[in-house]
């Protein structure tokens, strides 16, 4: 099979048909063969049984129903998990990213040897204040966080290798940074593609600004744990030793001045009242709480995952 189409959505009952007479269109005149996953993350409209009449209309088109909303990261493990083709695209289902783009996407991992290929919504159609800038802002952080070079991390039209989304593992809301995963896993050939990005047709966004501030939080995360995720003790081990060991001295100082005092007859105060003994006192508890959270993530990391996985009420044609 040459292509599997992932669609994660919510709520999107009015694009679905017309997205999928698109795709059909497309995949007809290039004589793909492939297979298009809708996952219905928790929809409270009639999105359900529109992917249900789709796939009794055409046994290409199957769909996986989550029992409540999960989120997108969610979605998309699950479109991986049951994706069967040699190139795997990924869209979004208001029909912002155009199917037109899918052939030049399938062409360039085939034929360029991409591992995975992002596209670029260079001309947007979104408000300046409320989505431009901060995208462009988020962008710029994750380029300088990653090292991955991509202008639009979250643009939601992507292509991958089959053996790409098999070794990544897509939890949280981490779906921004699935380049960055796939970098972190060894794959290291990721492009890039100008795509069309098209005025929302039906509906509204279901994304408000808050996504901005999750996707910094988010890139904290990936970017601890691209360095030190396999190896907590050595971040924070290191700088709780550290600590430890200047506001060691520093007491240890305190009270060589003291005696020193004393035994010279000078004047002296309680250790007590020098307000730097409890600076370096403060710092020993800090460095031993670091060193404790360093130890304890290591215990973490030989423990089973227990994140909340999606639980799915219903499947077609998988």
């Amino acid at each position: 099979m040459n292509l599997s189409i992932i669609i994660p959505l919510l709520n999107e009952e009015e694009s679905l048909k017309e997205l999928q007479q698109w795709i059909e269109k497309v995949m007809t005149a290039n004589s793909f063969s492939y297979e298009v996953i809708f996952i219905d993350d928790g929809s409270t409209d009639n999105s359900w049984p529109i992917i249900e009449g789709l796939s009794q209309e055409n046994p290409n088109i199957k769909g996986i129903r989550f029992l409540r909303n999960y989120g997108k990261s969610q979605a998309l493990h699950a479109g991986f998990a049951k994706a069967q083709g040699d190139v795997i695209i990924t869209m979004d289902a208001d029909l912002q990213d155009s199917p037109d783009e899918i052939p030049e996407l399938y062409s360039m991992i085939v034929n360029q040897k991409y591992d995975l290929v992002s596209g670029w919504k260079k001309k947007r159609f979104d408000s300046v204040v409320s989505k431009n800038l901060p995208s462009k802002l988020f962008n710029w952080a994750a380029r300088k966080t990653s090292g991955v070079q991509l202008n639009d991390f979250n643009c939601g039209l992507k292509a991958y290798k089959n053996v790409v989304i098999k070794n990544i593992e897509v939890s949280g809301e981490m779906h921004r940074y699935i380049p960055v995963l796939a970098k972190n896993a060894g794959f290291a050939k990721i492009g890039e593609k100008i795509v069309v990005h098209q005025a929302r047709k039906y509906g509204s966004t279901k994304f408000g600004m808050e996504r901005f501030i999750n996707g910094f939080l988010d890139l904290i995360t990936i970017w601890f744990l691209s360095r030190f995720g396999k190896r907590p003790m050595h971040l924070f081990g290191a700088w709780g030793v550290l600590m430890f060991i200047i506001g060691f001295l520093s007491a240890g100082y305190i009270g060589f001045m003291k005696l020193y005092r004393l035994y010279d007859k000078q004047p002296t105060i309680l250790v007590t009242d020098n307000p730097w003994f409890y600076i370096a006192l403060t710092t020993m508890i800090i460095g031993t709480q670091l060193f404790l959270a360093g130890f304890l993530g290591e215990i973490i990391l030989r423990t089973k995952n227990n994140e909340e996985r999606y639980k799915v009420s219903k499947e077609i044609n998988l």
